[in-house]
Order: C-alpha cells, then sequence, then structure tokens
C-alpha cells in the first residue's frame, strides 16, 4: 500500500521531497523492523523484580542503531531547532501515525516521550552546560529523562496548584520540599536528569511568575537520601518497566553549591512559559501516534474477524461488523485532519498560534481511539484482553492520554471559553443581516 494512501489529499503539496521520502522509509522501518521486534523486547523484560528496573532489552540497542543508519532519528525535533533533521511538524506527525504502531517503535528513533519535550526546552532555554550535559546525550539516545510536574493529591493541570517548592537558604541554595509522581521515564536505570517543575514565589499579583523549572542531576539527587524514588505507579495493572511512572520524595534536598549556577532554566518564574512551549507539539505527537495504534489495531481485528466463525459465517461478512468498522475508519480520518491541521498550523505560526487546532486535536483524538480499540477488543473476543495481543496495552497507552497533558475536561473548557469570546459576534452578524434584509426589501 502506498503511503499516499494515509496522506490526505489535501496535505500532499505541503510536504518537502526529502519529507515524503523519509514519511516512506518510516513506515518501511515500522512494518519491517518494529513490529516484528515488538514481542522480542516484551520478551527480554527481566521478571524478577530485582532486576527488573536494572537492565533494559538488549532489541532496543540495535534497533537504534538501525533507524541511525536509516536517517530516522530525532525526527521531532522541527524546522525551528537546529539540532534537529529539519522536518516540519506536519511530516513528522505523518511519521509518527507509522511509529505509534509499534510499542518499540519511538524509543527506536528516539521520539518517544518524556524525552522529546524534554529535548525540546533544552534546546529551547538551556545554556551551554545543559546542552554539554544533557541535551547532546539525549539527542544520541545514549541518557533518558524525566519531566516532574505532576502531584498527589492536587489538580496538576493547573500549574497554579503546584506546591512542591525550592527555598533558597542561607547559603543561596535551593531546598527542595514535596512529592511527585507520575514522573514518566523515572525508573529507566539510565535516566540522568530530571526537569522539576517547583514554586519558588509566593507573588499572589503575579501567580503565573511564582514557578520554576529547575535542572537536577538524577542520580546525584537519588545519591543524597534526600530525593527519593518510593515507587513505581501502575497505569491500569502496568508498570512499564523498566520506563515507569514513579513517585518522588525531595525532603530537605539542597542542591550542591557547584551545581547552583546552573539549576534553574531560563531564570527565575519561567516555568509556565517553559511547560506551555514544552506542551504543544508533544499533544500532537501524541495524538498522531494514536492514530496509528488504531489503524494497527483494525487491521488486527480485520483478520481476527476474517477467521472468527460466528453461526456458520465469518464475523467479517456480518453486517454490523462491516458498518461499525467503516465508521471507525471515517472516525480516524475525521482526528487524522485535525491533528495535521494543528501541526501544519504550529509550522505557519508557532505552538501559540495553533492553540485552538491543538486543543480541539487532543481533545477528540484520544476518546475516539479509546472507542476505537475497545470496540476490537470486544469483536476479538476474551483474548483481545490477553497478553498475547496487543490490543489489552494499546488500549492502555490510549486512555492515559485522556488525563495526560491535561485531562479532556481542562481542555474543552478552555477551548469553549475561547469561543465564547466571539459569541458577540453573532449579535453583531445577524444585526446587519436584517439590516441588509430591509434594504433589498426596498429596491
Amino acid at each position: 500500500m502506498s503511503i499516499e494512501d494515509d496522506i490526505p489529499a489535501i496535505f500532499l503539496d505541503k510536504l518537502s521531497p526529502r519529507g515524503y521520502a523519509a514519511i516512506e522509509k518510516c513506515k518501511e522501518f515500522v512494518d519491517n523492523y518494529c513490529l516484528p521486534a515488538d514481542e522480542i523486547y516484551l520478551s527480554q523484560l527481566s521478571d524478577n523484580p530485582a532486576t527488573r528496573w536494572k537492565s533494559t532489552p538488549e532489541i532496543t540497542e540495535k534497533l537504534k542503531k538501525k533507524a541511525q543508519e536509516l536517517g530516522l532519528w530525532n525526527m521531532f525535533l522541527s524546522k525551528h531547532y537546529k539540532e534537529g533533521p529539519q522536518f516540519t511538524n506536519l511530516e513528522y506527525g505523518l511519521m509518527a501515525q507509522y511509529l505509534g504502531k509499534s510499542f518499540i517503535a519511538p524509543e527506536a528513533t528516539n521520539t518517544n516521550a518524556p524525552d522529546t519535550g524534554n529535548m525540546e526546552i533544552l534546546a529551547k532555554y538551556g545554556n551551554t552546560y545543559h546542552r554539554q550535559k544533557y541535551l547532546n546525550p539525549l539527542l544520541d539516545g545514549k541518557i533518558r529523562s524525566a519531566f516532574l510536574m505532576t502531584e498527589r493529591g492536587t489538580s496538576s493541570s493547573n500549574a497554579l496548584n503546584i506546591s512542591c517548592s525550592a527555598i533558597k537558604n542561607k547559603k543561596g541554595n535551593y531546598v527542595i520540599n514535596g512529592l511527585k509522581w507520575f514522573a514518566s521515564g523515572a525508573g529507566d536505570p539510565r535516566c540522568a536528569v530530571w526537569l522539576v517543575m517547583c514554586k519558588t514565589g509566593k507573588n499572589e499579583k503575579t501567580p503565573y511568575q511564582n514557578h520554576s523549572v529547575l535542572v537536577l542531576d538524577a542520580k546525584k539527587a537519588l545519591a543524597t537520601g534526600k530525593a527519593r524514588l518510593i515507587r513505581p505507579l501502575t497505569v491500569i495493572g502496568y508498570d512499564d518497566a523498566p520506563h515507569g511512572h514513579c513517585e518522588i520524595e525531595f525532603n530537605n534536598f539542597e542542591v550542591a553549591t557547584d551545581d547552583m549556577p546552573n539549576v534553574l532554566l531560563a531564570g527565575l518564574g519561567k516555568g509556565f512559559e517553559i511547560i506551555q512551549s514544552r506542551l504543544g507539539p508533544g499533544r500532537i505527537h501524541h495524538c498522531m501516534r494514536s492514530i496509528g495504534a488504531a489503524e494497527h489495531a483494525l487491521l488486527r481485528v480485520a483478520s481476527r474477524a476474517n477467521n472468527r466463525i460466528i453461526f456458520g459465517k465469518p464475523l467479517s461478512q456480518r453486517e454490523t461488523f462491516i458498518t461499525q468498522y467503516a465508521q471507525h475508519k471515517i472516525d480516524i480520518q475525521k482526528c487524522r485532519l485535525l491533528v495535521l491541521d494543528a501541526a501544519h498550523k504550529i509550522d505557519l505560526t508557532s505552538a501559540k498560534g495553533a492553540q485552538r487546532e491543538i486543543a480541539m486535536a487532543k481533545i477528540e483524538t484520544p476518546r475516539a481511539v479509546v472507542k476505537i480499540i475497545d470496540w476490537c477488543i470486544q469483536m476479538f473476543g476474551a483474548e483481545g484482553m490477553s497478553q498475547d495481543t496487543e490490543l489489552a496495552r494499546m488500549f492502555v497507552h490510549s486512555r492515559i492520554l485522556r488525563i495526560a497533558d491535561g485531562p479532556d475536561e481542562a481542555h474543552l473548557n478552555q477551548l469553549g471559553r475561547n469561543e465564547a469570546k466571539s459569541f458577540k459576534n453573532a449579535d453583531k452578524f445577524f444585526a446587519t443581516y436584517e439590516a441588509k434584509r430591509i434594504a433589498l426589501g426596498k429596491l
């Protein structure tokens, strides 16, 4: 099947020849290497609790080497970043739909979260020290990272609620206290840096300047005993080892004096600016990968339906199956258009200029994909809920996206409030319309 079948016609002429070739190459890499390697990856994970979080499957490094040979590396870094291969967000969005079909493909191409977002902000806001110590090894796929923002017992989608504090002591060093959780990637033995959202001010007149992002050496912090990785949290039963979603506690953790000159990212009170910059394109990456997962789930269930006999007739010949399958294909295309429109708008303006389009894609895509994969599990039968297919894992990863990077409700409310600002234009339109009707009636 040609990749043109997966690219809406309206966007075909927006792709560079180089971008088109990379999209095609990405599809082939996923089909020929990543999808067959998914089961190998899972089989190489240790079942021993003592070693499960201390090693990573060896197949990953082999695929990373192959991806680099093919030039499929760090594709998410758009033309706005000199460190990347200079693809547009639209071009990478089309690559991501293939990457989302495979569990291992994002890490194999160094396009896995949360490293993508962390690399973007280190590239945009980091100083020379941050770039040399963390960004360059991340770009090379030699280390991993985590972003510590979410906190237990509070609505963290509103960052004003973040209470983990970083207060300077008499020596002028930051002392951090607080509990972070769902720190994705923090369980990985290669995780070398934490980007931590902390409250560093208390000015009620400028609440959006009271938070900062601190750059911490993860291994050095853990070695003090004042920063503790308490446990990996499960996501609907999955621990996602060795990656993990971890609970981390800071108990009077004092940043070392030698680290102080480089611990603050972009400056005091820049936390809100940084997280908004980080989350915009990342939401599009998640959405496009989700579309790929939904497409793969439908392919899986189509194969199952060809061979599942219901009262003497294959499921694939049942009218209800065929019509529901068609509806899900429509829903996927609808989401694909929303996501690619948002990606293209980012290219034309910026993430801030595409807030409306990003919000629409972020709201609609995960909930549509969850519905589609749930149906696929239902059509597949009990086996679809087991570890013998990828459907259950895909469902979990898709479901978390309705909460990750802000829950549906928060985005829907913000989008609604922004749209409501234009309500007054409706009165103006119809007042003008009425005046024109009266004028025309006098002709």
